[in-house]
């Protein structure tokens, strides 16, 4: 959904920060068995917004709208991360990507970037 990392950097002269939450850590993936599937999310680091993103695994069609409805809305990673979404469900890797770049995921460990 959106341009490719690299394409949406050149063409418009965008640093772009990636966050990639992997379905191993999803409740609703595990209780499916089907965690081979990821989420990642694109953001211009200047803005924080959303400008991309991909949904790789089960379902990941149904899954696509939130990711284009953000772009459209302008949406920051914040702006997701406070979005309620269900738990356990797959909807909710969104969310948790859009944490991850933020830094205030606290249901999956990230180090800190230096």
């Amino acid at each position: 959904m959106g341009r490719p990392r690299d394409s949406v950097a050149k063409a418009k002269g965008l640093k772009v920060g990636v966050a990639k939450f992997p379905w191993a850590a999803s409740g609703r993936a595990i209780g499916i068995g089907r965690t081979e599937g990821f989420t990642k999310l694109i953001f211009d680091e200047e803005t924080h917004r959303i400008i991309g993103g991909a949904i790789v695994g089960v379902h990941a069609g149904d899954l696509l709208a939130e990711i284009g409805l953000a772009i459209e809305m302008g949406a920051e990673a914040e702006d997701i991360g406070h979005t309620i979404h269900a738990h356990p469900t797959l909807s909710e890797s969104v969310a948790m990507a859009s944490e991850i770049y933020d830094g205030t995921i606290t249901d999956l460990y990230m180090p800190k970037k230096k």
